[in-house]
């Protein structure tokens, strides 16, 4: 049983105030998990890679075997895809953090997709934000 995960970073200035959305659901689509995290102050790059590793956590906690995972931050698809380097030093440490985190499960796929489609990560960003500001 494969599950989604749709994880969503944003900063309000860059850098500036940055939070989380975190959507988990399972093969049928049935909600897991949802929630968004307050981070300080952080890029909106940061906020993109800490969003993927909360799913990520998230994800193994609930013993996900397999997730496919949608990120609406074609950079940091690309750079866990390989397709990019990773040239900033504070990214180079989240990157590896993340394929760290891989190890816990069978398999791991990274797919991005159009803000558009990624609605409900994207509002819990905007909601966490607005309760800290």
């Amino acid at each position: 049983m494969t599950y989604s995960l749709n994880t969503d970073g944003g900063a309000r200035g860059n850098p500036g105030p940055a939070a989380t959305g975190i959507v988990l659901k399972d093969s049928s689509g049935k909600l897991v998990a949802e929630f968004g995290n307050f981070l300080g102050t952080k890029t909106n790059n940061e906020a993109e890679y800490l969003a993927i590793i909360s799913g990520l956590e998230a994800a193994a906690e609930k013993k996900v075997e397999k997730l496919d995972c949608f990120l609406d931050s074609e950079l940091v698809v690309r750079q866990l895809n390989g397709q990019y380097k990773v040239k900033e030093p504070t990214l180079k440490i989240l990157w590896a953090t993340t394929k760290n985190l891989e190890a816990k499960f069978a398999a791991v796929k990274y797919t991005h997709i159009p803000r558009e489609k990624n609605k409900e990560a994207d509002r819990l960003v905007n909601e966490t934000l607005d309760r800290y500001l």
